[in-house]
């Protein structure tokens, strides 16, 4: 009962400071370029522990909060100039930077501190970073506005799909998802967080959007968040197995880590970003 006190308290907590940073672009800016700079800290700090690996936390962490601000730089508009890209320069030096020093650090096995580095870019700095695209969207008139609406219900999906499918997965649950890296998850639950989170883009088309997508669009962004979010708690799933530790962290109480808590974005926000650029295309 008191693990159940802690975890509500603390999911509680979490949903009304995501739900509150996106009422300012200042907010979300904040809250998420610390969000990412403490997933690569926990990231790169699980990795270390692995024979062999030695991958410079410090300066992980640091590029990854970076490239966070320049995405927020490039998509908002802070600055209008023809040079907006050269925010960037500063980061690519620094990826550079990460690569040469493995001819001088002499560790035993300089592929996989290469390959850890980036993959703490390319897991999670990334997607976080792409909020800033949803979150900074151009107006008719050429301009770009901060539409709190599209990074949020990206958030709004993921956790009423979570929340669905342990409902119906723990009435109806009977065939398993993929129980080699899962077991608690089944088919039935996942079938009826999908129709919940149907339900919810539904009503969000129906009653909050001011002509931002089309109904049938929003129900398409929904089935989206939901399938790749799903694979986004696999591949988290997937990495701690491999690691042998039950959660990745214990900054959130009664939640486990950062990864824990955020490892449906991280392949559901790249995938809102695909879904919605292709939209545009048609």
């Amino acid at each position: 009962m008191k693990n159940f006190i802690i975890r509500t308290i603390t999911g509680v907590i979490f949903v009304a400071a995501v739900v509150a940073s996106f009422l300012r672009p200042e907010a979300m800016v904040l809250l998420f370029s610390i969000v990412t700079g403490l997933t690569i800290w926990e990231f790169t700090g699980l990795v270390n522990e692995r024979p062999g690996v030695t991958v410079n936390r410090f300066i992980c962490t640091v590029a990854g909060v970076y490239f966070f601000f320049a995405m927020t730089y490039f998509c908002s508009d802070i600055y209008s100039g023809t040079a907006k890209s050269v925010v960037f320069i500063p980061y690519l030096v620094t990826v550079i930077y990460l690569l040469v020093a493995e001819l001088y650090a002499k560790q035993a096995d300089p592929i996989n501190n290469w390959a850890y580095t980036m993959l703490s870019q390319m897991y999670i700095a990334l997607p976080f970073s792409l909020l800033n695209v949803l979150a900074f969207t151009s107006t008719p008139n050429g301009e770009v506005a901060f539409n709190m609406l599209l990074p949020l219900s990206v958030f709004v999906f993921l956790w009423v799909n979570d929340s669905g499918a342990y409902c119906f997965g723990s009435l109806l649950g009977r065939h398993k998802l993929f129980p080699r890296i899962s077991p608690g998850k089944s088919w039935e639950g996942s079938i009826g967080g999908a129709l919940v989170v149907l339900a919810v883009a539904y009503a969000i088309s129906y009653y909050v959007d001011n002509g931002l997508l089309t109904m049938p669009q929003w129900l398409g962004l929904g089935l989206v968040v939901v399938v790749f979010g799903t694979w986004g708690d696999l591949v988290e799933s997937l990495f701690k197995r491999t690691l042998g530790i039950k959660d990745s962290g214990n900054i959130l109480p009664g939640h486990g880590g950062m990864l824990d808590r955020f490892d449906s974005s991280l392949l559901a926000i790249p995938a809102a970003v695909v879904y919605l650029y292709t939209l545009s295309l048609f």
